[in-house]
């Protein structure tokens, strides 16, 4: 009876045999398959494609050809890493791994979910025992990878599990599910399953954390008689999770059935002919709003905009209209999700998936259909710059990129978002991948809008203000509100120029709308009006949601905690030391 092993959820497959089989048959039918968790499985294709050189299969947007090994990526929230678990990590070999490793430190916090493990001192390399060169990273749903040069096994490499007693976990897999008892590098005692190894290593605390609802959930193994295969390991004591059944949605008939091995590790038995979960048309729907909304008035008769909310649906939608999506009115929930997805690995260098409040899986909004931002002109696109707009934008633009590009003196001379100042109107409005929170307060004549960023707060007079002679200037600019019917309007002028939105002047006037359309949702459009730097105004648009698991907005501690700022200074002060020091000698 042929097994091949597979770990899957975040799960590797790898090819086994069950006790009997000829280690050479095995080889044979050699078919490694690893299915990996993940919340947006056409992004993780392309993540893995990427970054480890996989090939997406032309049938399927789930599934990856990694070297031979399929690799399928399995719907579901991921609660955590690899580490700690009783599958430690995945391997990946490669012909020249210094060269991998260069090339994946080189994507550096440009984001992309690459994350690269260091040992101490710094190496992102080191010679193992063995004498072979490897080192680790980790995939953007918490998979541990350790890529490593053996050109005895290019590819797909290695299940490594961690145990209690390794000894005896090896002696579990190789009489319950088969395997080759060999030496790697003349060293690391596995278990050959075809051309992919498992390893043991002693698990360094107690017994390691369940692999169920983590990255790799579990490793599995194709099995010719999934009957005669669960009746050989129920006879043996070993305990079923589940038993022999068709998933639901499966795409074949073929049957999976989930066994408890050691130290807390899953393991599947699945049937010949098992092509996994069809999980197309389960994406989260971003419901539109569609009907006309009455909307509830406060104590003193004026339209009630109060509570928490957040811009989570609308992380994703870009500014402008993609040119490639010029005649498409809205995208597919999948579609939706991809881009999501996109958002989120492009910013992962600082922060984890499970820090960013718009992480699929964690957000209970569906994420927004929307194509852009700006509505009108209608080809979504932002206007042409004035000959002086475009000046006035890059030399802003020189000046914003003064704090990485020089040594700068002081704090002054970098962003205001940086010093944690401000975002700016009407940037500081706009989703990002954390930090979305907006309450609204509101008192007879007065609204005030708190965002969670920074911790910006807008009080916003909705009677009329007389105007100030001195025409002062702040960072927010001055800002008038009135009531048109169940709409609160926002005229916004005196803009600091130290307050630029993407290029504009002192003198730009920007309008903002304010409609709740549903019990639950809330409009936002915004109007940017600036002749002396577009050749025409521009509306954009979006929505927020409310948040009932939310009751306020806690402190957002920016100063306190900026260490970047720290940084920035430091390492400027330390070239500058180097550069003294350089033209002394």
């Amino acid at each position: 009876m042929t097994l091949r092993l597979t770990p899957v959820g975040l799960a590797i497959l790898a090819v086994g045999l069950l006790a009997g089989a000829a280690p050479d048959e095995a080889r044979a039918q050699a078919d490694y398959n690893v299915n990996i968790t993940s919340s947006a499985p056409a992004e993780s294709v392309r993540w893995y494609e990427e970054h480890l050189d996989c090939a997406p299969l032309a049938d399927r947007d789930d599934t990856a050809d990694c070297y031979g090994t399929e690799v399928t990526f399995v719907t579901q929230p991921t609660m955590g890493s690899t580490q700690g678990t009783g599958i430690n990590h995945i391997g990946f070999s490669f012909a020249d791994v210094t060269a991998k490793m260069d090339e994946l430190e080189s994507v550096g916090v440009r984001g992309s979910g690459v994350r690269l493990q260091r040992f101490p001192g710094g190496a992102t390399l080191r010679e193992a025992p063995g004498g072979y060169l490897h080192g680790y990273i980790f995939d953007p749903w918490g998979t541990r990878i350790e890529l490593l040069q053996d050109e005895d096994t290019l590819g797909f490499h290695q299940v490594h599990l961690s145990a209690v007693d390794p000894q005896a976990t090896l002696g579990w897999y190789e009489e319950m599910l088969g395997g080759e008892a060999a030496t790697h590098a003349g060293q690391d005692e596995g278990l050959r399953f075809g051309d992919a190894w498992i390893f043991v290593s002693e698990h360094p605390d107690g017994i390691p954390a369940t692999t169920e609802g983590r990255a790799v959930d579990h490793i599995g193994f194709f099995v010719d008689d999934i009957d005669s295969a669960a009746a050989e390991l129920t006879a043996a004591g070993v305990d079923f999770q589940q038993e022999p059944v068709v998933p639901e949605n499966a795409r074949t008939s073929a049957r999976r059935a989930f066994v408890y091995g050691p130290d807390n590790v899953r393991v599947a038995l699945l049937e010949t002919g098992y092509a996994g979960v069809d999980a197309s048309g389960t994406a989260p729907v971003f419901a539109d709003v569609t009907e006309p909304y009455d909307t509830p008035r406060t104590p003193w008769g004026e339209p009630d905009l109060q509570g928490v909310w957040t811009g989570n649906a609308s992380h994703g939608i870009p500014l402008e209209r993609p040119l490639d999506l010029a005649e498409i009115e809205a995208l597919t929930p999948e579609e939706a999700v991809a881009r999501r997805e996109r958002g989120t690995l492009g910013s992962i260098w600082g922060y984890e998936r499970e820090w960013r409040d718009t992480t699929l899986g964690y957000d209970q909004n569906a994420p927004s259909t929307q194509v852009a931002m700006i509505i009108d002109p209608p080809d979504g696109r932002i206007p042409a710059m004035t000959e002086a707009g475009e000046a006035r934008a890059a030399r802003i633009a020189a000046e914003r990129r003064r704090y990485t590009t020089t040594n700068i003196a002081g704090p002054e001379e970098a962003t205001p978002f940086v010093r944690c100042i401000t975002r700016g109107l009407p940037g500081m409005m706009f989703p990002g991948v954390y930090n979305n929170g907006l309450q609204i307060y509101q008192g007879p004549g007065f609204v005030a809008i708190q965002k969670e960023m920074i911790h910006e707060t807008r009080v916003i007079p909705t009677t009329p203000q007389a105007k100030d002679g001195a025409q002062l200037t702040s960072w927010l600019g001055s800002s008038q509100g009135q009531w048109e019917g169940d709409t609160l309007v926002v005229e916004t002028t005196n803009f600091s120029d130290e307050a630029s939105y993407r290029g504009s002047s002192p003198e730009m006037v920007l309008t903002e709308r304010f409609t709740r359309i549903s019990p639950t949702r809330l409009e936002y459009q915004f109007t940017v009006d600036d002749p002396t730097v577009w050749t025409a105004p521009y509306t954009g648009r979006f929505t927020f949601d409310v948040d009932n698991t939310q009751f306020e907005l806690v402190e957002y501690a920016c100063h306190e905690g900026n260490y970047g700022m720290f940084n920035i200074l430091s390492g400027a002060r330390a070239r500058d030391r180097e550069a003294a020091e350089g033209g002394s000698r």
